[in-house]
């Protein structure tokens, strides 16, 4: 079975991340996956796609939907035929679909990953044209529905979605093998010349207003003010990169405050450098690197617009409403780092592992899902 993944990039974010996992461990016997990307630029996981007997097809998104639908049938004709068109793209999975429904992909999958409800309802009235315009597409030509959770599911499909026998939800699954690594410790903070008394700070996350930075920046700031001996590690990069170290610069922070770029070793970065992980978010659908501190017992202090879904180990995780004082946020980050971790390492994993969160349980789902004639 021939599947095709329609999506802006394969660079490193959680649905990507995804679906490399997806890719590494699928029976490439039994199923080919192609990837369909929407920019020119390379991208971070382009190399190993390639690697792995798939193809990367540039198929450029442009301003015109008419171009971009003939572009789309064009590279569907040329590089298929395809038995199922995977598209990730949000409210433009519509266009995408109608596109693979012309041509006669027979299972046509829209996923959704993200609640993008909060910024949806501030939409102007050109914008709300277009969002109503792609969920009717979706609604017509979409034979399956994938969610990373019921936030995502809601924003792309409405209250009442899961009437719909074709939507259901699918988590995300990590690969949990590197979380059993045993790490020597000193060596991350020795890259990263971080002194050995020192707490740090994670936050993993491409540098967008999502990720809500400025937020996390406040917290850590009222964090210093009441223990010198702290370090914030900020992982990943994107459009507000420049904006993040003004704030930085502005709050006296540049001496607190590491950049790492984007990282393909997340894990020993949780595991070797990291006690807490900051994640304040304005919306998610599910972040994958919250699955992924609870993997490596990293403990995680998280904004309340975040889906309760997320949470595998309970003792792990403190949940911050957004509209709480900064004062409280750093209280709850003290707070942690002064507790002691009574979930070891071993133990955190072991809760992803036994359930829906792990990889090949994950991979076994979702081929159950293209192999299913039902869903045609």
């Amino acid at each position: 079975m021939r599947v095709l993944h329609v999506l802006g990039a394969m660079n490193r974010g959680g649905a990507e991340t995804w679906l490399m996992h997806v890719l590494r461990t699928v029976d490439r016997r039994r199923l080919h996956l192609d990837f369909l990307v929407h920019s020119q630029k390379p991208a971070a996981y382009d190399e190993e796609i390639r690697a792995l007997g798939s193809k990367v097809v540039v198929c450029p998104l442009g301003r015109n939907p008419v171009s971009y639908a003939r572009k789309l049938q064009g590279a569907l004709r040329q590089h298929g035929p395809y038995d199922v068109v995977h598209s990730h793209v949000h409210h433009f999975s519509g266009l995408v679909l109608a596109v693979a429904k012309r041509i006669g992909v027979p299972k046509r999958i829209a996923h959704s990953h993200n609640d993008t409800t909060p910024i949806d309802s501030r939409a102007r009235l050109l914008r709300r044209v277009y969002l109503n315009s792609m969920k009717r597409l979706i609604q017509r030509y979409a034979t399956v529905g994938l969610a990373a959770s019921e936030e995502a599911g809601r924003a792309l499909w409405g209250a009442q979605w899961s009437r719909d026998p074709r939507w259901r939800i699918l988590y995300y699954g990590i690969d949990l093998v590197p979380f059993q690594s045993n790490l020597n410790k000193s060596d991350v903070r020795m890259e990263f010349e971080i002194p050995k008394d020192t707490y740090v700070i994670g936050n993993v996350g491409r540098f967008d207003h999502q990720k809500n930075h400025m937020h996390a920046l406040r917290v850590f700031k009222a964090l210093v003010s009441r223990m010198s001996n702290v370090r914030l590690l900020l992982v990943g990069d994107g459009p507000l990169r420049e904006d993040i170290e003004r704030e930085i610069t502005r709050l006296g922070l540049d001496n607190y405050v590491l950049f790492t770029g984007v990282r393909g070793d997340v894990p020993r970065l949780l595991l070797g450098g990291i006690d807490l992980m900051l994640f304040p978010s304005f919306y998610e659908g599910l972040p994958v690197a919250v699955l992924e501190a609870q993997a490596a017992g990293v403990p995680v202090v998280l904004s309340d617009a975040i889906t309760r879904e997320v949470e595998v180990v309970p003792k792990l995780m403190t949940w911050v409403p957004l509209s709480d004082s900064l004062s409280k946020w750093s209280d709850a980050c003290v707070a942690t780092l002064r507790r002691r971790r009574d979930t070891p390492c071993e133990d955190a994993w072991r809760h992803l592992a036994s359930g829906k969160f792990d990889i090949t349980t994950n991979v076994k789902l979702l081929e159950s899902i293209y192999l299913d004639s039902s869903g045609l």
